[in-house]
């Protein structure tokens, strides 16, 4: 498959290094982290262009600031292609304006043979960008950054246990793995509306309780466009280790300068980790 070209660079985040590093090191001071406990064994970041969510991105991120190499199983929805079960995107190298980020093919090639359902299709990510907003931050915090990339398509729950399960099979036993699950929260509330419905799925996050949020987006008593890579991320983190979820920041596209708070898009970072 080659390199896949960045979809929105220059668009949703700065096309060029020098602006892009300014921007991703603007966000990256600004975000204060708790110690966290243990061993890290995944994330949950946002993906809405680089002003609005890479300020809670970033808190992300910054959890992972002095790794030199790390495989990131990164699992976002796919907004633009309807289709069933995960698609990977699996050799090559995904292209930013700070250089490529490298498959770790090996590791995309586990991921596809442990069930029918996760299929090799570059053809869901071409115009994606749910993973490539992921990709700056990843890129300048860890030089060494390799991807799995994982798209899931109606993220029904036959299609989310399938890929817990093999994110497990893929990642186990590997100490440079952390899975990440992109998503961004309530879409087009008013801010009092969208952080009432938000704080249902933090929760969820924070107690570490997939079923409940499994639940909840099945009954829509919550939304988040990338609900099912978090449920998977999140029963997968628990089947390697994962017994705390802290949740890093909260915010919402209105908390930017100059933001709009009548039509507002929620974001969450968060961190799994595993008792050392």
């Amino acid at each position: 498959m080659g390199l896949r070209p960045a979809a929105v660079a220059g668009s949703w985040y700065p096309g060029q290094p020098q602006p892009l590093t300014a921007e991703l090191e603007q966000h990256l001071a600004a975000a204060t982290l708790p110690e966290l406990p243990g061993r890290l064994v995944a994330l949950i970041a946002p993906h809405a262009g680089l002003r609005y969510s890479g300020p809670v991105a970033a808190y992300t991120y910054k959890v992972l600031r002095g790794r030199r190499r790390l495989t990131a199983f990164l699992v976002g929805p796919a907004h633009r292609v309807s289709f069933r079960g995960v698609s990977v995107w699996g050799t090559g190298a995904f292209e930013t304006p700070l250089g490529p980020v490298p498959v770790d093919e090996a590791a995309a090639a586990r991921l596809i043979s442990a069930d029918p359902m996760i299929v090799d299709s570059p053809r869901p990510h071409r115009d994606e960008h749910s993973l490539e907003m992921q990709l700056p931050f990843l890129r300048h915090v860890v030089p060494e950054v390799s991807i799995v990339p994982a798209l899931m398509g109606s993220q029904e729950r036959d299609e989310v246990e399938a890929l817990a399960a093999a994110l497990v099979a893929a990642a186990r036993g590997r100490d440079d793995a952390v899975l990440v699950a992109s998503s961004d929260l309530s879409h087009y509330e008013p801010a009092a509306v969208a952080n009432e419905l938000d704080a249902l799925v933090v929760g969820d996050v924070e107690r570490l309780d997939p079923e409940s949020l499994m639940a909840r987006l099945e009954s829509s008593r919550g939304h988040a466009c990338g609900g099912g890579p978090m449920v998977a991320v999140m029963k997968a983190a628990q089947a390697l280790g994962a017994a705390r979820a802290t949740v890093l920041r909260y915010a919402d596209s209105g908390d930017v300068a100059g933001g709009d708070k009548s039509r507002v898009v929620g974001y969450m970072a968060a961190a799994l980790t595993a008792p050392s």
